[in-house]
Protein backbone atom coordinates (compact mmCIF):
# COMPACT_ATOMS: atom_id res chain seq x y z
CA UNK A 1 0.00 0.00 0.00
CA UNK A 2 1.44 3.42 -0.56
CA UNK A 3 0.52 7.01 0.92
CA UNK A 4 -1.80 7.83 -2.17
CA UNK A 5 -4.54 4.85 -1.83
CA UNK A 6 -7.61 4.43 0.27
CA UNK A 7 -7.84 1.21 2.35
CA UNK A 8 -10.85 -0.54 1.83
CA UNK A 9 -12.41 -1.75 5.43
CA UNK A 10 -15.38 -4.29 6.22
CA UNK A 11 -16.52 -4.01 9.84
CA UNK A 12 -18.43 -6.42 11.13
CA UNK A 13 -21.25 -6.79 14.10
CA UNK A 14 -21.43 -3.20 14.37
CA UNK A 15 -23.41 -1.02 16.18
CA UNK A 16 -24.55 3.00 16.12
CA UNK A 17 -21.91 3.60 18.72
CA UNK A 18 -19.09 1.92 16.77
CA UNK A 19 -19.85 3.83 13.83
CA UNK A 20 -19.78 6.72 15.84
CA UNK A 21 -16.09 5.97 17.65
CA UNK A 22 -14.21 4.57 14.19
CA UNK A 23 -15.23 7.61 12.33
CA UNK A 24 -13.52 10.32 14.82
CA UNK A 25 -11.10 8.16 14.89
CA UNK A 26 -10.68 7.60 11.42
CA UNK A 27 -10.57 12.14 11.65
CA UNK A 28 -8.26 12.26 14.31
CA UNK A 29 -6.10 9.56 12.61
CA UNK A 30 -5.95 11.79 9.32
CA UNK A 31 -5.07 10.03 6.65
CA UNK A 32 -1.17 9.53 7.08
CA UNK A 33 0.75 6.19 7.09
CA UNK A 34 3.47 7.41 8.62
CA UNK A 35 1.48 9.35 11.80
CA UNK A 36 2.62 8.11 15.25
CA UNK A 37 -0.13 7.05 17.85
CA UNK A 38 0.84 8.26 21.15
CA UNK A 39 -0.67 5.83 23.98
CA UNK A 40 -4.16 6.93 24.46
CA UNK A 41 -4.98 8.98 21.08
CA UNK A 42 -3.69 9.31 17.20
CA UNK A 43 -2.59 12.66 16.24
CA UNK A 44 -3.99 14.11 13.03
CA UNK A 45 -1.51 13.46 9.68
CA UNK A 46 0.08 16.00 8.22
CA UNK A 47 -2.33 18.00 5.30
CA UNK A 48 0.25 16.10 2.46
CA UNK A 49 -0.21 12.64 2.99
CA UNK A 50 -3.17 11.42 1.64
CA UNK A 51 -3.54 8.29 2.16
CA UNK A 52 -7.43 7.52 3.42
CA UNK A 53 -9.07 4.77 5.28
CA UNK A 54 -12.78 3.83 3.87
CA UNK A 55 -14.80 1.66 6.23
CA UNK A 56 -18.24 -0.42 5.36
CA UNK A 57 -19.88 -1.51 8.50
CA UNK A 58 -21.76 -4.45 8.57
CA UNK A 59 -24.58 -5.34 11.33
CA UNK A 60 -23.90 -8.85 11.01
CA UNK A 61 -21.19 -10.98 12.39
CA UNK A 62 -18.07 -12.14 10.63
CA UNK A 63 -18.25 -15.84 9.72
CA UNK A 64 -17.53 -18.35 6.61
CA UNK A 65 -21.08 -17.74 5.11
CA UNK A 66 -20.49 -13.76 5.41
CA UNK A 67 -16.73 -13.48 4.74
CA UNK A 68 -18.06 -13.85 0.91
CA UNK A 69 -19.29 -10.46 1.25
CA UNK A 70 -15.54 -9.07 1.42
CA UNK A 71 -14.76 -9.13 -2.05
CA UNK A 72 -12.36 -5.99 -2.98
CA UNK A 73 -11.55 -5.39 0.87
CA UNK A 74 -8.43 -4.95 2.16
CA UNK A 75 -8.90 -5.50 5.86
CA UNK A 76 -11.86 -6.44 7.49
CA UNK A 77 -12.40 -5.15 11.54
CA UNK A 78 -14.02 -8.20 13.62
CA UNK A 79 -15.70 -8.27 17.35
CA UNK A 80 -14.85 -10.51 20.26
CA UNK A 81 -17.33 -13.24 18.87
CA UNK A 82 -17.03 -13.63 15.53
CA UNK A 83 -16.35 -16.93 14.31
CA UNK A 84 -12.65 -16.26 12.57
CA UNK A 85 -11.68 -20.13 12.29
CA UNK A 86 -10.23 -21.82 9.45
CA UNK A 87 -13.12 -21.84 6.84
CA UNK A 88 -13.71 -18.30 7.41
CA UNK A 89 -10.11 -17.16 7.08
CA UNK A 90 -10.26 -19.21 3.80
CA UNK A 91 -12.47 -16.96 2.34
CA UNK A 92 -11.36 -14.25 3.18
CA UNK A 93 -8.21 -15.25 1.41
CA UNK A 94 -10.16 -16.06 -1.44
CA UNK A 95 -11.55 -12.18 -1.49
CA UNK A 96 -7.60 -11.24 -1.48
CA UNK A 97 -8.28 -9.81 1.90
CA UNK A 98 -4.62 -9.32 3.78
CA UNK A 99 -5.50 -8.24 7.52
CA UNK A 100 -7.86 -8.86 10.26
CA UNK A 101 -8.10 -6.24 12.63
CA UNK A 102 -9.65 -7.45 15.92
CA UNK A 103 -11.35 -4.80 18.01
CA UNK A 104 -10.63 -6.76 21.18
CA UNK A 105 -7.52 -7.95 23.14
CA UNK A 106 -8.64 -11.62 23.06
CA UNK A 107 -7.98 -13.38 19.90
CA UNK A 108 -8.76 -17.13 20.60
CA UNK A 109 -12.03 -17.05 18.22
CA UNK A 110 -8.79 -16.38 15.27
CA UNK A 111 -7.12 -19.86 13.97
CA UNK A 112 -4.11 -17.53 14.09
CA UNK A 113 -2.35 -20.44 12.07
CA UNK A 114 -4.67 -20.72 9.17
CA UNK A 115 -4.55 -16.86 8.86
CA UNK A 116 -0.96 -16.78 8.60
CA UNK A 117 -0.75 -19.61 6.04
CA UNK A 118 -3.12 -17.24 3.93
CA UNK A 119 -0.47 -14.82 4.21
CA UNK A 120 -3.50 -12.91 6.72
CA UNK A 121 -2.01 -10.53 9.31
CA UNK A 122 -3.65 -10.32 12.53
CA UNK A 123 -4.12 -7.51 14.52
CA UNK A 124 -5.40 -6.65 18.12
CA UNK A 125 -5.82 -4.30 21.02
CA UNK A 126 -4.04 -5.84 23.66
CA UNK A 127 -4.55 -2.87 26.05
CA UNK A 128 -7.80 -0.46 26.53
CA UNK A 129 -8.30 1.59 29.17
CA UNK A 130 -8.26 -1.74 31.94
CA UNK A 131 -9.32 0.08 34.66
CA UNK A 132 -12.96 0.46 32.51
CA UNK A 133 -13.19 -3.73 32.98
CA UNK A 134 -11.83 -3.56 36.78
CA UNK A 135 -14.32 -1.05 37.77
CA UNK A 136 -16.86 -3.46 36.50
CA UNK A 137 -15.35 -6.25 38.43
CA UNK A 138 -15.94 -4.40 41.28
CA UNK A 139 -19.11 -3.15 39.86
CA UNK A 140 -20.52 -6.94 39.91
CA UNK A 141 -18.56 -7.61 43.37
CA UNK A 142 -20.25 -4.79 45.16
CA UNK A 143 -23.62 -5.54 43.82
CA UNK A 144 -23.55 -9.36 44.42
CA UNK A 145 -22.37 -8.47 48.07
CA UNK A 146 -24.28 -5.70 48.93
CA UNK A 147 -27.23 -6.51 47.05
CA UNK A 148 -28.54 -3.06 45.33
CA UNK A 149 -30.14 -4.36 42.36
CA UNK A 150 -32.77 -5.79 44.80
CA UNK A 151 -32.60 -3.10 47.25
CA UNK A 152 -33.38 -0.93 44.19
CA UNK A 153 -36.35 -3.04 43.42
CA UNK A 154 -38.04 -3.78 46.94
CA UNK A 155 -37.53 0.57 47.32
CA UNK A 156 -39.45 1.24 44.54
CA UNK A 157 -42.21 -1.07 45.64
CA UNK A 158 -42.39 0.68 48.89
CA UNK A 159 -40.81 -2.18 50.63
CA UNK A 160 -38.22 -1.37 52.88
CA UNK A 161 -37.41 -4.32 55.00
CA UNK A 162 -33.43 -5.93 55.44
CA UNK A 163 -34.18 -8.96 55.47
CA UNK A 164 -32.18 -10.89 52.63
CA UNK A 165 -30.06 -7.83 52.23
CA UNK A 166 -27.06 -8.85 54.35
CA UNK A 167 -23.89 -8.53 52.72
CA UNK A 168 -20.08 -8.83 54.15
CA UNK A 169 -17.51 -6.35 55.17
CA UNK A 170 -14.73 -6.54 52.29
CA UNK A 171 -12.06 -4.67 54.11
CA UNK A 172 -9.48 -7.81 55.01
CA UNK A 173 -11.25 -9.93 52.98
CA UNK A 174 -9.14 -12.64 51.05
CA UNK A 175 -9.59 -12.05 47.46
CA UNK A 176 -7.44 -14.34 44.58
CA UNK A 177 -6.67 -12.73 41.32
CA UNK A 178 -6.23 -14.95 38.53
CA UNK A 179 -4.60 -13.34 35.77
CA UNK A 180 -1.71 -10.11 36.65
CA UNK A 181 -1.65 -8.50 33.41
CA UNK A 182 -2.98 -4.82 32.97
CA UNK A 183 -6.50 -5.61 33.93
CA UNK A 184 -5.56 -7.76 36.46
CA UNK A 185 -3.39 -5.47 38.30
CA UNK A 186 -5.59 -2.56 37.79
CA UNK A 187 -8.28 -4.85 39.69
CA UNK A 188 -5.48 -5.53 42.26
CA UNK A 189 -5.08 -1.39 42.66
CA UNK A 190 -8.79 -1.38 43.74
CA UNK A 191 -8.85 -4.07 45.79
CA UNK A 192 -6.11 -2.58 48.11
CA UNK A 193 -8.30 0.73 48.45
CA UNK A 194 -10.93 -1.65 50.10
CA UNK A 195 -7.99 -2.74 52.66
CA UNK A 196 -8.07 -6.53 50.70
CA UNK A 197 -5.58 -8.80 50.71
CA UNK A 198 -5.04 -9.86 47.48
CA UNK A 199 -3.56 -13.26 46.54
CA UNK A 200 -2.85 -13.70 42.86
CA UNK A 201 -1.75 -16.88 40.40
CA UNK A 202 -0.51 -15.94 36.65
CA UNK A 203 2.26 -18.70 35.04
CA UNK A 204 4.02 -15.49 33.92
CA UNK A 205 4.43 -13.39 37.44
CA UNK A 206 4.39 -9.25 37.00
CA UNK A 207 6.18 -7.52 38.78
CA UNK A 208 3.89 -4.72 38.93
CA UNK A 209 1.37 -6.80 40.88
CA UNK A 210 4.09 -7.38 43.20
CA UNK A 211 4.90 -3.63 44.17
CA UNK A 212 0.63 -3.05 44.62
CA UNK A 213 1.65 -5.70 47.51
CA UNK A 214 -0.09 -8.74 45.56
CA UNK A 215 1.24 -12.24 47.09
CA UNK A 216 1.68 -15.00 44.48
CA UNK A 217 0.78 -17.84 45.62
CA UNK A 218 -0.54 -21.71 43.02
CA UNK A 219 -3.45 -21.78 42.08
CA UNK A 220 -4.72 -24.74 44.76
CA UNK A 221 -3.76 -21.82 47.62
CA UNK A 222 -5.58 -19.34 45.99
CA UNK A 223 -8.09 -21.10 45.45
CA UNK A 224 -8.25 -22.40 49.11
CA UNK A 225 -7.32 -19.30 50.70
CA UNK A 226 -10.27 -16.75 49.23
CA UNK A 227 -13.41 -15.44 49.54
CA UNK A 228 -13.35 -14.21 46.10
CA UNK A 229 -12.21 -15.43 43.47
CA UNK A 230 -12.03 -12.97 39.98
CA UNK A 231 -10.61 -14.11 36.78
CA UNK A 232 -8.47 -12.32 34.24
CA UNK A 233 -6.87 -14.56 32.47
CA UNK A 234 -6.54 -15.13 28.51
CA UNK A 235 -8.50 -18.37 26.90
CA UNK A 236 -6.54 -20.40 25.78
CA UNK A 237 -5.75 -24.94 26.17
CA UNK A 238 -4.19 -24.13 29.17
CA UNK A 239 -7.11 -22.38 30.59
CA UNK A 240 -9.79 -23.67 29.20
CA UNK A 241 -12.80 -24.87 31.87
CA UNK A 242 -10.13 -24.06 34.45
CA UNK A 243 -13.68 -23.55 37.17
CA UNK A 244 -14.66 -26.94 36.70
CA UNK A 245 -16.31 -29.50 39.26
CA UNK A 246 -12.23 -30.44 41.04
CA UNK A 247 -11.80 -26.88 41.45
CA UNK A 248 -14.26 -25.69 42.62
CA UNK A 249 -14.15 -28.71 45.47
CA UNK A 250 -11.09 -26.52 46.49
CA UNK A 251 -12.63 -23.46 47.27
CA UNK A 252 -14.34 -22.54 50.59
CA UNK A 253 -17.90 -23.09 50.89
CA UNK A 254 -19.78 -19.67 49.68
CA UNK A 255 -17.21 -18.39 47.77
CA UNK A 256 -18.08 -15.31 45.16
CA UNK A 257 -16.81 -16.16 41.94
CA UNK A 258 -16.34 -13.37 38.94
CA UNK A 259 -15.50 -13.86 35.41
CA UNK A 260 -15.18 -10.44 33.31
CA UNK A 261 -12.43 -12.26 31.06
CA UNK A 262 -13.91 -14.94 28.83
CA UNK A 263 -16.58 -17.24 29.05
CA UNK A 264 -14.82 -20.55 28.33
CA UNK A 265 -12.85 -20.23 31.22
CA UNK A 266 -15.65 -21.83 33.09
CA UNK A 267 -17.73 -25.35 32.73
CA UNK A 268 -20.98 -23.45 33.51
CA UNK A 269 -22.65 -27.31 33.94
CA UNK A 270 -20.19 -27.16 37.13
CA UNK A 271 -21.14 -24.22 38.20
CA UNK A 272 -24.73 -24.57 38.53
CA UNK A 273 -24.28 -27.86 40.44
CA UNK A 274 -21.99 -25.46 42.83
CA UNK A 275 -24.37 -23.21 43.58
CA UNK A 276 -27.50 -25.69 44.23
CA UNK A 277 -24.84 -27.31 46.17
CA UNK A 278 -23.98 -23.69 48.02
CA UNK A 279 -20.59 -23.94 46.87
CA UNK A 280 -20.67 -20.92 45.47
CA UNK A 281 -22.47 -18.02 47.24
CA UNK A 282 -22.27 -15.61 44.75
CA UNK A 283 -21.77 -15.56 40.99
CA UNK A 284 -21.13 -12.53 38.89
CA UNK A 285 -20.58 -13.46 35.03
CA UNK A 286 -19.96 -10.65 32.22
CA UNK A 287 -19.62 -13.43 29.63
CA UNK A 288 -20.44 -16.55 28.94
CA UNK A 289 -19.09 -19.51 26.73
CA UNK A 290 -21.74 -19.60 24.07
CA UNK A 291 -22.63 -16.09 24.65
CA UNK A 292 -22.20 -15.81 20.51
CA UNK A 293 -25.26 -16.59 20.05
CA UNK A 294 -26.74 -14.50 22.38
CA UNK A 295 -24.98 -11.24 23.73
CA UNK A 296 -25.32 -7.23 21.71
CA UNK A 297 -28.71 -8.59 20.52
CA UNK A 298 -32.18 -7.90 21.88
CA UNK A 299 -33.48 -11.32 22.54
CA UNK A 300 -36.30 -9.89 24.97
CA UNK A 301 -39.00 -11.42 22.13
CA UNK A 302 -37.69 -14.74 22.25
CA UNK A 303 -37.33 -18.15 23.81
CA UNK A 304 -33.70 -18.39 24.79
CA UNK A 305 -32.61 -21.73 23.93
CA UNK A 306 -29.71 -22.51 25.87
CA UNK A 307 -30.54 -24.40 29.05
CA UNK A 308 -27.81 -23.64 31.01
CA UNK A 309 -27.91 -20.08 30.48
CA UNK A 310 -31.65 -20.05 31.44
CA UNK A 311 -30.70 -22.17 34.08
CA UNK A 312 -28.12 -19.66 35.76
CA UNK A 313 -30.60 -16.74 35.47
CA UNK A 314 -33.21 -18.47 37.94
CA UNK A 315 -30.57 -18.15 40.97
CA UNK A 316 -30.89 -14.95 43.63
CA UNK A 317 -27.54 -15.11 43.91
CA UNK A 318 -26.29 -14.98 40.37
CA UNK A 319 -26.12 -11.31 38.53
CA UNK A 320 -24.92 -11.94 34.66
CA UNK A 321 -24.43 -8.49 32.45
CA UNK A 322 -24.19 -8.75 28.49
CA UNK A 323 -20.07 -8.50 28.11
CA UNK A 324 -20.70 -4.50 28.86
CA UNK A 325 -17.36 -5.07 31.00
CA UNK A 326 -15.36 -2.88 28.38
CA UNK A 327 -18.27 -0.46 27.16
CA UNK A 328 -17.41 3.17 28.69
CA UNK A 329 -16.87 6.14 26.19
CA UNK A 330 -13.20 6.07 27.25
CA UNK A 331 -12.54 2.40 26.40
CA UNK A 332 -14.22 2.34 23.00
CA UNK A 333 -12.73 5.83 21.81
CA UNK A 334 -9.04 3.71 22.89
CA UNK A 335 -9.91 0.85 20.53
CA UNK A 336 -10.98 2.60 17.59
CA UNK A 337 -7.72 4.93 17.84
CA UNK A 338 -5.89 1.81 18.10
CA UNK A 339 -7.64 -0.35 15.67
CA UNK A 340 -7.16 2.71 12.85
CA UNK A 341 -3.25 2.82 13.64
CA UNK A 342 -3.13 -0.85 13.35
CA UNK A 343 -4.68 -0.69 9.90
CA UNK A 344 -2.31 2.08 8.95
CA UNK A 345 0.81 1.33 10.19
CA UNK A 346 0.77 -2.82 10.71
CA UNK A 347 1.27 -2.32 14.78
CA UNK A 348 -0.15 -5.05 17.13
CA UNK A 349 0.16 -8.30 14.83
CA UNK A 350 -0.37 -11.46 16.88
Amino acid sequence: MNNSETIRVACFSTQEHDKAVFERAISNAGTCAESSAPKSTIDSAPSSCSRSVNITYFTHGLAASTARLCDDYDVVIAFVNDDIGAETIKALAQCKVKHIALRCAGFNNVDIKAAHDYGIQVSRVPAYSPETVAEHTLALILTLNRQTHKAYNRVREGNFALNGLLGFTLNNKTVGVVGTGKIGCSVIRILNGFGCRVICYDPNKNQEARDLGAQYVDLDTLFAESTIVSLHCPLNENSYHMINSESLNKMQNGVMLINTSRGGLVDDKAIINGLKSKKIGYLGLDVYERESELFFTDHSQDIIQDDNFQRLTTFPNVLITGHQGFFTAEALNEIAHVTIDNIINNNNIV
